[in-house]
């Protein structure tokens, strides 16, 4: 050992000054693959890429395949709001006022007549259809102001319907409280 270090030592102006000579680090690493047969493997990324790209492809055709069958709202109807601005106002307006008549008798205390309460349904899906049917026919012809008309006045005419149902029930339960105050007066 002692022989290796005093040779290290008095050259030490060779080992210092100069480096490895011009291709060497190209000429070890060649030596080294051959001798344990490794090969340097350089990935790329475009076939992620290309992966990425197919399935982002899938999914956006399958949602627009799931949208177009299940979920696209029904296209062969059209609502008046369809047709014009001033129209959509209206029809707001009309919304409003029967839902607004449906909360009213809804939350009269009908629980006693589950007959009436059903027939009062009935009769609201009856008065439903006819204005789907006309939503059909106004899709069929957009501009036929017959149509739209007459999609006005079944909206009126539900509202006035739903109106005297209101009265008629109230008056009903008004009755019903001034009978129940005279029987106990009456006691």
């Amino acid at each position: 050992m002692k022989n290796i270090e005093d040779i290290i030592r008095s050259n030490k102006d060779f080992f210092e000054g100069t480096g490895p000579s011009e291709g060497h680090f190209e000429r070890f690493n060649r030596k080294l693959e051959q001798r344990f047969h490794t090969v340097v493997i350089r990935r790329s990324i475009v076939p992620y890429l290309l992966r990425a790209a197919v399935v982002t492809l899938l999914i956006t055709l399958s949602s627009l395949w799931v949208w177009d069958h299940f979920l696209r709202p029904d296209s062969t109807r059209m609502a008046l709001g369809d047709v014009s601005s001033e129209y959509k106002e209206v029809e707001n307006y009309y919304m409003y006022r029967v839902n607004l008549m449906e909360d009213q008798i809804y939350s009269m205390n009908l629980e006693n007549n589950q007959d009436q309460i059903e027939m009062l349904r009935n009769e609201m899906r009856s008065m439903d259809s006819v204005y789907i049917q006309l939503q059909k026919e106004l899709k069929v012809n957009p501009n036929d102001e017959r149509i739209i008309n007459a999609m006005i006045e079944h909206y009126q005419t539900k509202v006035e319907v739903m109106s005297y149902i209101v009265n008629q029930l109230q008056a009903i339960r008004n009755k019903n409280q001034t009978d129940t105050g005279n029987e106990k007066v009456n006691l």
